[in-house]
C-alpha cells in the first residue's frame, strides 16, 4: 500500500468550494501519513488531461455539493476508467435529491419527517402567499426549509412564524430552483458515518451536535466555537444502536459505497427521523466524519488507506 499514490480531489466550483479545500488539504495530510503518495488535484477543466497522462492508482473524491456530490465526476472517473473512493454515479444522484432519497428510505419503511416539495415557478405561478397557507396548514409550525439539494446547510433556515416564511423562501431559494419543507422534529441532532468494512457497512460513533443558536447552519458548521460536539452522542444504548442501524440502513438501501454520513434527529419519544445523506462527508476542522473517527479509536488515514486499497482492487 505504501507505494499507492493517489489524487485527491477538492475545490470544484460549487458554494462549497471553500470546505472542499479544507476538507483536501486534511485528507491529503493524513494520507500521507498512512504512507500514501498524495498529489492534491482541483475539480478544473484540467482534470480530464490529467487523468489521461498522469493515471494515478486511485482518485479519492473530497468534493463537496454540485458536480463532486450529484454523480458528474463520478461519471467522469467511470468512463475514463480510474478506480475512486466514494459512491458511485447513479447512487449518488439518489442521494444527492433529498426528496428522492427520502421518498425511497420512506417506502423501505424509515422514519423521515413529513415533507412537500415545491419548485420556484410554483410560487410565481400559483401565489406565494396561497402556497404557504397550504404548505403551514398541511405541515404545521415549525418548518424546516431548505434546498431540495445541496449540503453545508446553505439555505437551511428553521421558520417557526408564518410571517418569517416569505423572507425564509426568498433565503432558500437563493441556493436552487425547489424547496424542501419538511415537518420540524424537536430533539437531539446527530450525525452518523458509516465505512465499509471487510463484512459490509459498519456505523461508526454517532456525533451529537448542539449549536449554540439552536440551529446548525453553515456558519454554525464552519466556525469553531459556535457549536458543540459529543462524540460519542450523549445517547442511551438503545438510541445509539437505533441511530446506527438507521445509518447503515440508509447506506445499504441507497446503494452507497465506502463512506457516508445520515444526519438524523432522535425525537423525545425515541423515534429515530432520517433527515438526510451525504456522500463526500466533510474533512475540516470542525467537521463531523473525523470526530466520528477519533471516537471509535481510528485514524482517519487509515480508514481512507483501506477504502483507497478497496477501490483499486474491485
Amino acid at each position: 500500500m505504501s507505494n499507492r499514490w493517489v489524487a485527491v480531489l477538492s475545490g470544484g466550483l460549487s458554494h462549497e468550494r471553500e470546505v472542499s479545500l479544507r476538507s483536501g488539504r486534511r485528507l491529503s495530510a493524513a494520507l500521507r501519513s498512512a504512507g500514501l503518495v498524495v498529489e492534491e488535484w482541483d475539480a478544473d477543466g484540467t482534470l480530464l488531461t490529467r487523468l489521461k497522462e498522469h493515471r494515478p492508482d486511485a482518485v479519492v473524491v473530497a468534493l463537496h455539493g454540485g458536480e463532486g456530490e450529484n454523480g458528474s465526476v463520478q461519471t467522469i472517473l467511470e468512463l475514463v476508467g480510474v478506480p475512486f473512493v466514494g459512491t458511485d454515479s447513479r447512487a449518488c444522484r439518489r442521494a444527492w435529491d433529498k426528496p428522492t432519497a427520502k421518498a425511497e428510505l420512506a417506502r423501505a419503511g424509515l422514519t423521515t419527517p413529513e415533507w412537500a416539495v415545491l419548485p420556484h415557478a410554483t410560487f410565481r405561478e400559483l401565489g406565494a402567499r396561497p402556497v404557504l397557507d397550504a404548505m403551514v396548514e398541511r405541515l404545521g409550525l415549525p418548518l424546516m426549509l431548505k434546498p431540495d439539494q445541496g449540503g453545508s446547510a446553505l439555505g437551511a433556515q428553521v421558520v417557526r412564524d408564518a410571517a418569517d416564511l416569505p423572507t425564509a423562501m426568498v433565503g432558500c431559494l437563493a441556493y436552487g430552483d425547489t424547496v424542501l419543507a419538511e415537518r420540524y422534529v424537536e430533539g437531539v441532532e446527530v450525525a452518523v458515518a458509516v465505512v465499509d468494512g471487510p463484512d459490509g457497512p459498519y456505523a461508526l460513533p454517532p456525533v451529537e451536535i448542539v449549536p449554540e443558536n439552536g440551529v446548525y447552519d453553515y456558519t454554525a458548521r464552519y466556525t469553531a466555537g459556535l457549536t458543540d460536539f459529543h462524540a460519542p452522542a450523549r445517547l442511551d444504548e438503545k438510541a445509539a444502536q437505533a441511530v446506527g442501524e438507521l445509518a447503515v440502513s440508509a447506506h445499504r438501501l441507497l446503494g452507497l459505497r465506502d463512506v457516508s454520513r445520515t444526519d438524523a434527529i432522535v425525537a423525545a419519544d425515541g423515534a429515530v427521523h432520517f433527515l438526510e445523506v451525504n456522500v463526500s462527508p466533510g474533512l475540516t476542522e470542525t467537521s463531523l466524519l473525523p470526530m466520528a473517527v477519533e471516537a471509535a479509536g481510528q485514524s482517519l488515514g487509515e480508514i481512507y488507506a483501506g477504502l483507497i486499497e478497496r477501490a483499486v482492487v474491485r
